[in-house]
């Protein structure tokens, strides 16, 4: 059994406790059914997927943090895989990796805050070597991102030697400033076709790899990383889930293993799968990506009936409203890239958005 003394030994724990003391005493952030009865606005448009009771807890951060943004002259750039309450309530731009990168070329604000993971903070801030960027939990990390270094591209460069590297942008900068261009799930296929090698790598997830040599003229080979959220699906499982629920249409991401993919009704990016489900409206969709993408499209789409399972990924529900509320507060949690390392990453990730643009994608 825990005890008091089990708790206060752990170090993550004082510092929540400290974080929260802290805000108390600049913020009311106290549950308010009366608060939340006047940004019902905000709440509308997740209310399908987010109990009143929840939004009184809630809207007290929402407010707080949507005045200290125009305080701070910052800017926040949110992930679909973001919860709803972030999404709807205090985002100003959503999307997926490739929009937000595109996004943050464009943003005049002093501050940016990557509502997403590592990667993504360190994407806006290539881009974006003047302003500050913030993310708010150091450790909302990536799997995939995390299993691939710079020394591992070089690898594969030994490998197959004159062979152009296709870096996924869920990378670190080290790994992009190793790499020839960056690709995002949404123009993978577009950018391996463009390359004039016969021969292309992709780093560092498999799967997208394999997917995307299943559709390229290309002889496409990999690193054998994956996303713990997409990896844990099964064939068998959507089988079994099609055999009960006939009408259902399965949407997969292409992070997903062939297999899955080849059981999915559509296989799209984030950004992609919205614009599925958006235009197709389906009765009853089943999204093969993370929890948050159905909760966030919801309220939109009520004629829509999501299927309930999905996976979640812990580095994204790392962000939390009182974690964007401390970091634009005390302005801590600031991303860095080192300005070598930069410059060479600034060049793949702005030839991937250059030939987006230029292949109308």
């Amino acid at each position: 059994m825990e005890t008091t003394a089990d708790k206060s030994e752990d170090p993550s724990l004082l510092d929540l406790v400290s974080i929260r003391a802290s805000l108390a005493e600049h913020y009311d952030l106290a549950p308010s059914v009366e608060l939340a009865e006047q940004m019902r606005d905000i709440y509308d448009r997740m209310d399908r997927v987010v109990p009143e009771p929840d939004w009184a807890i809630y809207a007290p951060y929402v407010a707080a943090i949507n005045k200290l943004k125009k305080e701070k002259n910052a800017v926040i750039l949110a992930h679909n895989y973001m919860t709803p309450e972030i999404y709807h309530g205090v985002a100003d731009f959503v999307g997926d990796s490739l929009q937000l990168a595109i996004k943050a070329t464009e943003v005049e604000e002093d501050v940016i805050v990557q509502c997403g993971v590592h990667f993504m903070a360190e994407t806006s801030k290539i881009l974006n070597p003047s302003k500050t960027v913030l993310i708010p939990d150091m450790e909302a990390g990536c799997s995939l991102a995390e299993s691939i270094t710079a020394e591992g591209v070089e690898e594969m460069r030994a490998k197959y030697p004159g062979a152009p590297v296709v870096s996924y942008v869920n990378t670190t900068a080290e790994v992009k400033a190793a790499s020839d261009i960056c690709c995002t799930s949404s123009n993978a296929l577009q950018i391996v076709n463009a390359m004039e090698s016969d021969t292309v790598i992709m780093t560092p997830d498999q799967y997208l790899a394999q997917n995307v040599a299943n559709e390229s003229h290309k002889k496409v080979v990999f690193w054998e990383g994956s996303c713990i959220v997409h990896e844990l699906y099964t064939a068998a499982d959507l089988r079994a889930y099609r055999e009960m629920h006939p009408d259902t249409k399965i949407i997969a991401h292409p992070e997903c293993t062939p297999d899955v993919v080849a059981e999915s009704d559509f296989t799209g990016s984030t950004s992609g799968i919205i614009d599925w489900v958006h235009s197709h409206k389906p009765k009853e969709a089943m999204l093969v990506t993370e929890c948050s993408m159905a909760s966030n499209i919801a309220d939109e789409l009520p004629e829509v009936e999501f299927a309930k399972p999905c996976n979640m990924c812990p580095y994204m529900k790392k962000i939390t409203l009182e974690k964007i509320l401390w970091s634009l507060h005390t302005m801590t949690e600031e991303v860095e890239v080192d300005a070598d390392v930069a410059v060479k990453a600034k060049q793949a990730v702005e030839a991937m958005i250059d030939l987006s643009k230029k292949l109308g994608i």
